[in-house]
């Protein structure tokens, strides 16, 4: 039973038409407006073969049994960013679902490995800024006591925005459980950036996701009345963090996939009639190179200590998160070129600047890999976020290769007794 892209984006289009309004999609996670997506996602469940259930981190389990334990996971997230893309995340889901659809009718409902479809809680973090939320859970990375303080705008905390949706923060580690005979992960995701229209390609194989240096970086001069301090006396703050902030362009330039942000400056004291004393900035480095991200680490502290000193100032640096790079698989880069190749006719391999529930699916030390669809103008995370219905069409045809190739794989793996 061939999969049925348009079933696809039907169920998309039903999604947003439920889920958004003027101003784009609002399936913010632990919100009414998330839980009424999850209902109307079980509500598609009812007279089909699967079992479903959620764990303690809140994610979504949908199951079909197949011959043996060993599983097939396929995955991503519902929720959304507010005022996000009709696609993001939930492309993945709804793909991953028509591929459960298809196998149960090509196998009698029982196919020759269980494959399991999994919407993640909270991968965006939109509303408390914990990103992978119920992906971490799973992989046992995420930390309890990091997040039982967490507040949103509202003064609302976590534990209680979680407790109304039916989750336990105390419990949140025993999603963990779900690991168990997950043998392979994939996912579907748009691109959320430009490189695949720019090379007039449909789809994209991800080699990984990049590792990220994230920092606060603080100058310190002297405030002083803009007036009557004279230029060569001043020891300007902002003058030594504009000059980093230029030079952090060709720091990442030097390397083909790399990118630096320094996407937040504050001054103090702000006004405009004094010279900036304090200046506050952060950035942000990615790579998939460990060895590039460190590289660039280190030219930017340099960089920054050099023009504090030209400016005569001192500098201060404080991590605020890093992550290392995360390679996906390499068996399962090669199945998902293979897939790519025969449904679009060529391929490229490419690595996601994003973070993804993937990463931390691999992180746990299960084989995954990840395709994407190209998106319109690179953008995402708003409104005008969209892919062109062909290019979901290959999508969704591209995934069921690719499916359909790791299952073949896991079960000859298990009929061998071969470890994979």
């Amino acid at each position: 039973m061939p999969v049925d892209p348009l079933r696809v984006i039907s169920d998309l289009k039903e999604l947003r038409t439920l889920t958004a309004d003027a101003n784009g999609a609002q399936r913010v996670a632990w919100t009414p407006v998330w839980l009424e997506a999850r209902a109307w996602f079980q509500s598609k469940l009812k007279g089909l073969p699967f079992e479903h259930h959620y764990d303690a981190a809140g994610n979504s389990w949908t199951t079909l049994r197949g011959r043996t334990d060993r599983a097939l996971v396929l995955g991503s997230h519902v929720d959304s960013v507010p005022n996000g893309g009709w696609l993001d995340g939930c492309l993945g889901v709804l793909a991953g679902f028509e591929e459960l659809r298809s196998l149960a009718e090509d196998f009698d409902g029982e196919p020759p490995i269980t494959i399991r479809l999994v919407d993640w809680a909270d991968e965006e973090g939109a509303r408390f800024g914990r990103s992978l939320f119920g992906s971490s859970a799973f992989a046992g990375t995420h930390t309890i006591e990091a997040d039982r303080g967490r507040t949103d705008r509202d003064g609302v905390r976590l534990e209680d925005a979680l407790r109304s949706c039916g989750v336990n923060v105390e419990q949140v580690g025993e999603a963990a459980k779900e690991r168990g005979g997950a043998a392979a992960y994939l996912e579907l995701h748009i691109e959320q950036g430009p490189v695949l229209e720019g090379m007039g390609l449909p789809l994209g194989v991800v080699l990984g996701t990049k590792g990220v240096e994230r920092h606060a970086i603080t100058f310190h001069g002297q405030e002083a009345h803009s007036g009557s301090t004279p230029m060569g006396a001043r020891r300007d703050a902002l003058a030594a963090a504009a000059k980093l902030a230029l030079e952090i362009r060709p720091i990442a330039r030097r390397h083909p996939d790399a990118v630096a942000t320094m996407g937040s400056v504050k001054t103090f004291p702000g006004i405009v009639t004094a010279v900036v004393g304090r200046c506050e900035a952060t950035l942000d480095m990615r790579d998939l190179d460990a060895g590039v991200l460190a590289s660039m680490f280190a030219e930017a502290r340099a960089a920054s200590e050099r023009f504090g000193k030209e400016e005569g100032c001192t500098v201060d640096w404080s991590r605020i998160w890093s992550i290392e790079p995360i390679p996906f698989d390499a068996q399962l880069i090669a199945f998902c070129e293979e897939a790519v190749r025969e449904t679009a006719g060529v391929s490229h391999r490419l690595p996601s600047g994003p973070l993804h529930d993937a990463a931390e699916v691999a992180r746990a030390g299960i084989p995954t890999v990840m395709m994407f669809a190209q998106s319109l103008a690179g953008l995402s995370h708003n409104k005008a976020e969209d892919t062109r219905v062909e290019d979901l069409m290959l999508a969704v045809q591209a995934f069921d290769r690719l499916a359909r190739k790791t299952m073949k794989w896991l079960s000859e793996g298990e009929s061998s007794g071969r470890e994979l």
